[in-house]
């Protein structure tokens, strides 16, 4: 989320027509198409944020600007050339980094949150718990996760670490309640 995406298309000959197609989860499909005899190119339902690149010698990309949920999804290309059609296809997935956060509730157990992650992060504790993760989803398509620090023997340290994993980033902070 928030990072820029550069998806490119096959470079083989010299270019007649280029044509993406955009098919996100969210929203409508858009298109773009580059016609190499009129240098121009003709956007069809597409974003500000979407474009097409062309750099000297290099394969034509899509570029996405400021990535978000709702772009998930498929986008094609074709390219037309002098040596014939090359299509390619992505999917496109879209992480949202989790904000993590770690407190004591009202009974004095830590409390260990990651908010709006996709995918959903892995909460852990040292030392072990018995306890278990909640799960809440949201419209976005993220998902928090709770989980309440629950002692599995009563020898334990007053200090408590909770860890979290997730695709776009790791993190982990201690805390005594």
């Amino acid at each position: 989320v928030g990072d820029s995406s550069v998806l490119t298309c096959p470079l083989k000959g010299n270019i007649t027509m280029l044509t993406w197609t955009t098919s996100p989860k969210a929203g409508g499909s858009c298109s773009l198409v580059y016609r190499a005899d009129k240098n121009m190119t003709n956007r069809t339902n597409c974003c500000d944020n979407i474009n097409l690149i062309f750099r000297p010698h290099l394969a034509p990309a899509l570029e996405i600007r400021q990535v978000g949920i709702a772009q998930e999804g498929n986008y094609s290309c074709e390219m037309v050339s002098t040596e014939g059609n090359f299509p390619m296809t992505y999917h496109l997935t879209v992480l949202a980094p989790p904000r993590p956060s770690l407190y004591c509730d009202e009974q004095g157990s830590p409390v260990c949150k990651a908010a709006a992650g996709k995918p959903p992060a892995q909460l852990s504790w040292v030392p072990e718990s018995s306890s278990t993760a909640e799960e809440k989803g949201h419209d976005n398509g993220t998902v928090t996760v709770l989980s309440r620090f629950t002692a599995s023997n009563t020898s334990v340290t007053n200090v408590t670490t909770c860890m979290m994993s997730h695709p776009a980033g790791n993190w982990s902070e201690s805390i005594a309640c």
